[in-house]
């Protein structure tokens, strides 16, 4: 079955465990390529991504596309995290949620 890439805005998106992420606001493409990169969501859930950050999610992490996208992979948590004073400059990474 072939999707036309704005199909896909509009529709949610839920990780490999049933939470959802967020809505697809803009795909992502590799003009050079001739394929999508990524999967845009302009605002996340909270209790996935820190502040609501938009989000862009590697097509290569897409499981599915139907009613919604499945995700094969996404980290517990993404939270950013400053590097240290000296670089001024801040990295994202996966981090487990405190229980």
């Amino acid at each position: 079955m072939l999707v036309e890439m704005t199909e896909l805005l509009g529709r949610q998106i839920y990780t490999p465990d049933g939470r959802l992420l967020g809505e697809v606001d803009n795909v992502v493409v590799d003009v050079e390529a001739s394929k999508i990169d990524g999967l845009y969501v302009g605002e996340t859930s909270p209790m996935l991504v820190d502040d609501s950050r938009p989000t862009n999610v590697p097509y290569r992490w897409v499981s599915a596309v139907n009613d919604v996208v499945l995700l094969k992979y996404f980290p517990k948590r993404v939270s950013l995290k400053k590097t240290g004073p000296a670089r001024g400059t801040e990295s994202e990474s996966a981090a487990v949620p405190a229980r």
